[in-house]
């Protein structure tokens, strides 16, 4: 029988995506005023109910507050210990997340439709009666010494930690860090204020996705519908933005073996009118497998691994970053190349045949990040959070169709001056 062998040489076929359908979403109020979002999709009997708090680092008076009350929540109640909450969901086949950013947290649940009537209270219980156990307390606060102890070894960890510092400064939210010191610093007491002032009786919104019914739409409302909500709801506090460093920093680390290279800069948030560009820019020069970095650094020079950059927002602020670990003694050649790569997209017109490639991929990545219910509320939970306009993503999708090599110059020379580039180092040169 003859074998078909596959001739690695020639490059696929592919079909170019030419329109996403995004299902849309339906906005209800819940009896005591809090939105309720629902994405309706899917024949699978199953949920994902996610409440969403101002209580990430943002709001927070002291640094690693929201965090550690965020990760004790479901550590204790007045009626159930942690051994007991986590029990209770495992019977019916449910788990929780407590989700914490910079910018908000989250309390997620993920079951079986036909158990919410029976998950639904103990929900309410945790948002309502949380303890906070000084004994589960003391153990997570070692925990998280224990994994920043471990950290501290790392160059990477060092790197991406030293670039938020940089770009942010220490004292701003979207740039500081757990230490050893906060953490110690942290006691039972703070977390039961910013818990009474941050979730407890507040204002928060709530995400229905799955096969979704009007069941499930009146349980939620019974339950969570009718926790009393305070009328002096979280404040938004102001963090002023502090100019960015802009001398090279290098934290040298005697025993690494390599060297971790960050260089990044303060860019824009997801409403700014040259995010989605910036999203094709980055995508080009290091944002995918078959990027001009990885092409250049990885498989021509083979000086690492692996090299990547990535285009972080956040609700209010947002930064650029690229990163990569090499040996030390390539740390300079590395920096070298992505400073050559930058600079021939700035000064050089992209192929059509490369751009043609590139929007393929993000059209079809984008394309497959939208196969479940739960990806697509994630979508609308960005959206909502940040007030940002339904057909965002649409528009993400049009404008990847549409851009012009010209758009790509044009944008790399107003956002990618090499001057403006923050370059940090850990390890050695």
């Amino acid at each position: 029988m003859a074998i078909d062998i596959l001739d690695r040489s020639i490059t696929p076929s592919f079909q170019t995506i030419n329109e996403v359908f995004i299902p849309a979403v339906r906005n209800e109020t819940l009896s005591n005023g809090l939105p309720l979002h629902i994405i309706n999709v899917g024949e699978q009997p199953i949920i994902k109910l996610e409440l969403i708090f101002n209580a990430g680092n943002w709001f927070e008076a002291g640094r690693g507050v929201s965090f550690f009350t965020s990760k004790m929540l479901n550590e204790g109640t007045s009626s159930h210990n942690s051994g007991s909450i986590s029990q209770f969901f495992d019977q019916y086949g449910a788990f929780t997340e407590f989700t914490h950013t910079v910018d908000r947290a989250s309390f997620v649940l993920y079951g079986l439709s036909k158990h919410l009537e029976h998950l639904l209270p103990m929900v309410q219980e945790i948002l309502l009666d949380s303890v906070f156990p000084q004994k589960e307390l003391d153990t997570i606060k070692k925990i998280q010494q224990q994994t920043i102890q471990v950290n501290q070894e790392k160059t990477s960890y060092l790197a991406n930690q030293q670039m938020r510092n940089t770009l942010f400064d220490e004292s701003h939210p979207y740039g500081a860090g757990l230490t050893q010191e906060v953490i110690e610093g942290i006691t039972r007491e703070n977390l039961i204020s910013y818990y009474q002032s941050h979730w407890q009786h507040q204002p928060f919104r709530v995400f229905l996705s799955g096969k979704i019914t009007d069941t499930e739409i009146a349980l939620v409302d019974r339950i969570l519908g009718h926790i009393p909500i305070s009328d002096t709801t979280v404040s938004m506090p102001n963090h002023n933005l502090f100019p960015q460093g802009s001398s090279p920093i290098l934290i040298e680390k005697e025993n690494a073996l390599q060297s971790s290279i960050r260089l990044g800069k303060q860019l824009f948030t997801r409403s700014h009118p040259d995010y989605y560009t910036m999203l094709i820019v980055n995508e080009i020069l290091g944002g995918y497998f078959g990027s001009r970095l990885m092409k250049n650094i990885r498989e021509e020079k083979g000086l690492t691994y692996g090299i990547g950059s990535n285009v972080v927002p956040f609700s209010k602020e947002g930064y650029f970053i690229i990163g990569t670990d090499v040996k030390k003694e390539f740390t300079q050649l590395t920096i070298d190349e992505i400073m050559k790569e930058i600079e021939l997209l700035r000064t050089e017109l992209v192929s059509e045949e490369e751009l043609t490639t590139v929007r393929n991929y993000m059209s079809g990545s984008f394309a497959g990040s939208l196969n479940t219910p739960f990806e697509i509320a994630d979508r609308y939970k960005v959206i909502m959070s940040e007030q940002l306009p339904l057909d965002f993503y649409q528009r993400y999708f049009q404008h990847i169709q549409q851009i012009t090599s010209k758009d790509i110059l044009e944008a790399a020379q107003k956002h990618l001056d090499p001057q403006t580039l923050v370059e940090v180092v850990v390890g050695g040169k």
